[in-house]
């Protein structure tokens, strides 16, 4: 489905249903499908699943896709829907999304669930940030450039998808490194750039831990390639939350491991319902 949010084409899907929903929010560069493998254990539970711009079936943005306007969309998508209070789970970049929601919105906000996302600002600002994050943060850059320049998501695809997944998954599950790439492939390549631009001038959210007093989960990959487990369960003990460290996982725990994510966010879901 497609709503229109001041001006710009947002798609979504909306399960229905009473109660505080759920919003998941995908990362990068994917869209809302990327969630498909956890409805069932959500059934009993309102989802509301939102393409992030220039991904899926959203527009993309005129300029870099800050945080804060992604943020935007989604309260006013949850007005159109007329839902005052809802329970926000992202992964990865949908992460960033939902902490600036937090900041923004924070009455707004039922729970909040972070899945293979951290709170740092991009570690281009940061000389003591992780390397691999490091290394991300110098490629955005240019990759924003071949994206917008090529007109095809190739750049994007292989920064990410030799990355996404814990090393086994390459040899024993190509299929499932098949469907990522061609998930990957199917994006808007100038919206992923602004997306790109966007997450280089995201905000720090270390600060908001302490504030949050709603579910909470953090999800962490034990083989993320991007992501420390340790820095995440620092994360999860600073807001209170409930921290799921899945073994042999990587970037992508809702298809590395879709069941265990499920009943994690199922979980989460069920709290923030109270």
């Amino acid at each position: 489905m497609i709503l229109t949010i001041d001006g710009r084409r947002i798609g979504y899907d909306d399960s229905g249903g009473g109660g505080v929903p759920v919003v998941l929010l995908h990362g990068f560069p994917l869209d809302r499908s990327v969630w498909d493998d956890q409805l069932a254990a959500l059934a009993g539970t309102r989802v509301i699943r939102i393409d992030l711009r220039g991904c899926g079936e959203s527009e993309s943005s005129d300029g870099p896709a800050l945080m804060e306007a992604l943020a935007g969309d989604v309260a006013g998508l949850l007005d159109v829907l007329h839902v005052e209070r809802a329970a926000l789970a992202g992964h990865s970049i949908g992460g960033y999304v939902a902490l600036a929601f937090f900041r923004m919105y924070a009455e707004r906000a039922a729970g909040l669930a972070l899945v293979a996302s951290h709170v740092s600002e991009d570690s281009g600002k940061n000389p003591n940030a992780d390397p691999a994050q490091r290394e991300l943060a110098a490629s955005r850059d240019a990759q924003a450039v071949r994206l917008e320049t090529e007109g095809t998501m190739d750049a994007a695809v292989e920064s990410y998808l030799p990355r996404y997944f814990a090393p086994h998954f390459y040899r024993d599950q190509p299929n499932l490194v098949e469907r990522a790439r061609a998930l990957m492939q199917r994006q808007n390549p100038r919206g992923c750039a602004q997306l790109v631009r966007g997450m280089k001038e995201r905000l720090d959210s270390h600060d908001l831990l302490e504030d949050v007093r709603v579910p909470a989960l953090v999800i962490a990959g034990a083989a993320d390639s991007y992501l420390k487990p340790e820095t995440l369960r620092d994360t999860a003990d600073a807001m209170r939350a409930e921290f799921v460290l899945l073994d042999d996982v990587g970037h992508l725990p809702m298809w590395e491991a879709p069941e265990k994510t499920a009943d994690a966010l199922a979980s989460f879901a069920q709290r923030a319902r109270g």
